[in-house]
């Protein structure tokens, strides 16, 4: 600490009086000059803890106000999605323990299947879910073999975009795009742009033959190096792989105070399937297959960023929306849950 300011020396000068009035000076410049510093700590301190509040709120991004208003008009338009406690019955049941990648040792926090009842009439009587039920069997499960897409695949593929193209959420999901500039009025450009997202393939593994899509990936499910399972984000493929005893559910992922109920409509899931774990997986639940491929469609072209990530309400949830490019076609996409039942919107006292 530095030494108080000495007074006596001042009082042993020759002209007391004169400099009894400098030391006073002197002793107030010394007291400025203290509270100047005082002040530029604590200056440098507000603007510190400034900087580190900057960061969390960036690392947070803001909720897309624009996509969330047009994707809730497309869930609005979604007239083919199932509801929850009348067309399926889901049985969220204990939360999953941790999990790492690769792992075959995993506790079973849910003794009952996650769907107890789907109202498979009513999927196959719908256009769009009978054609995607179709396209689910008709690729090679792990990655590092290729595809062979026969005659017959690509009639069902073509099938499957038509009834896709003919629903009010594709149609407003087009003329959105249309409006952005991303896509042709034209639709069978708009057409050929949905089989390169979804149905072209590509190399996802080195050194083999095409042997992955996004539409495979996303909707279907695939497994790498015969020890973790990639992909697979799609409530349909879900039920069908559980009803099969292909897929074992074992509990769901969320924090403490967001627990999940049987009518959310996104889930972040552990499971099962053939021997392999997925720690943590995740789906949109009840909705129909054209909601889910505008909704990733929109994001893959109104983004050039090989990863895009959102922050959406849709209906009571907030949750991230996913994209991950692979050159001009998709690699995976994905929902995140991060809040559902309005849990997301502030509470005002009355």
């Amino acid at each position: 600490m530095r030494s108080e300011w000495n007074w006596s020396q001042c009082l042993l000068e020759a002209d007391p009086q004169r400099n009894r009035v400098s030391c006073l000076r002197q002793s107030e410049l010394r007291e400025t000059k203290r509270a100047a510093s005082i002040m530029a700590k604590m200056f440098c301190g507000v603007l510190v803890l400034a900087v580190i509040l900057s960061g969390l709120d960036a690392a947070r991004p803001a909720v897309n106000q624009e996509l969330s208003t047009l994707f809730n008009e497309l869930w609005r338009l979604d007239v083919n999605r199932l509801t929850p406690g009348i067309d399926y019955t889901v049985s969220v049941q204990g939360r999953a323990n941790y999990v790492s990648q690769g792992s075959h040792v995993v506790q079973d926090r849910a003794s009952q299947p996650l769907f107890s009842n789907v109202n498979e009439i009513k999927l196959n009587n719908i256009t769009t879910t009978s054609w995607l039920m179709k396209l689910l069997d008709n690729y090679e499960r792990s990655t590092g073999v290729a595809e062979r897409v026969t005659t017959e695949e690509q009639v069902e593929t073509n099938l499957f975009l038509d009834a896709v193209l003919q629903t009010e959420v594709m149609k407003r999901a087009h003329q959105y795009l249309v409006s952005k500039g991303q896509s042709r009025s034209d639709l069978r450009q708009f057409k050929n742009q949905l089989k390169l997202i979804w149905f072209n393939l590509y190399h996802r593994q080195r050194n083999t033959g095409m042997d992955s899509c996004g539409f495979e990936h996303v909707f279907v499910g695939e497994t790498k190096s015969g020890t973790e399972i990639i992909g697979f984000h799609n409530w349909i493929q879900f039920y069908l792989q559980e009803k099969n005893s292909h897929l074992d559910y074992k509990g769901y992922k969320a924090r403490t105070h967001d627990l999940p109920d049987q009518d959310d409509h996104v889930l972040n899931l552990q499971f099962s399937w053939h021997s392999l774990v997925k720690p943590v997986g995740s789906a949109f639940i009840g909705t129909s297959p054209e909601f889910e491929m505008a909704l990733f469609t929109v994001l893959f072209l109104m983004s050039t960023e090989r990863s895009t990530t959102v922050l959406v309400n849709i209906d009571q949830c907030q949750m991230e929306l996913v994209v991950i490019r692979h050159g001009r076609s998709l690699g995976t996409a994905y929902p995140k849950l991060l809040s559902s039942n309005n849990r997301h919107v502030p509470q005002h006292s009355h």
